[in-house]
């Protein structure tokens, strides 16, 4: 019996240690990242990106960043202009998301330079270089991957290396299972208004702990 009740000393206490290290593992696991500019005092949540922002297929209104605004204290605009690059955008920058006094701007770009070939390093730069600017100003960044699937994948690692880079806030997969269902969809790579409310609520998501 002595044995035994040492040995449940001895081990027991290891027991306890390996626990208490374990939670205080999950603890750090489970924390917010470090985002750059978490203290942004501007007034304004900016929706900057493209068709997918703009809410190509759908009615005025049945967006995703007008859905956002319903879930957020925040004025939510919605500068999102079909057709858009990420060259195009560091051209409208300053216009349309650093004079419009940003908290937080989510950056939603890559699906026309995939589809007019822009070289994916060009890409690359273009978003480090938005991600800087906006950072600049004072605001929080938010990096959307609009990956679905096999259908982008190879931007899916890219976004994510930039928001980590950049200490930017991630939002991975807005279309994951959308562009897979009919139901969702106005074509084939739009959302419908029903598939724009599932994205807004993806972004809020993710967005939340740092509002």
């Amino acid at each position: 019996m002595k044995r035994i009740s040492l040995w449940l000393v001895v081990h027991g206490s290891w027991i306890i240690v390996a626990g208490c290290l374990l939670f205080t593992f999950t603890i750090i696991s489970c924390a917010k990242r470090e985002i750059k500019n978490i203290g942004s005092t501007g007034k304004t949540i900016v929706c900057f990106g493209d068709s997918l922002t703009f809410g190509y297929g759908v009615a005025l209104g049945e967006d995703y960043p007008t859905a956002l605004a319903k879930l957020v204290s925040y004025p939510v605009l919605n500068m999102g202009i079909d057709g858009n690059t990420t060259i195009d955008a560091l051209q409208r920058i300053e216009r349309d998301v650093l004079e419009r006094d940003p908290y937080l701007v989510i950056v939603e770009f890559a699906g026309n330079d995939f589809l007019k070939k822009v070289p994916k390093e060009t890409t690359a730069r273009n978003m480090r270089l938005i991600v800087d600017k906006i950072q600049a100003k004072g605001a929080m960044v938010a990096v959307v991957d609009i990956s679905a699937g096999v259908f982008l994948n190879e931007y899916r690692g890219l976004m994510r290396r930039i928001a980590q880079e950049k200490q930017a806030i991630f939002i991975p997969r807005i279309l994951n299972k959308i562009l897979t269902n009919p139901g969702m969809k106005s074509d084939f790579f739009h959302p419908n208004a029903y598939g724009y409310k599932i994205v807004a609520q993806r972004i809020y998501k993710a967005i939340a702990p740092y509002l």
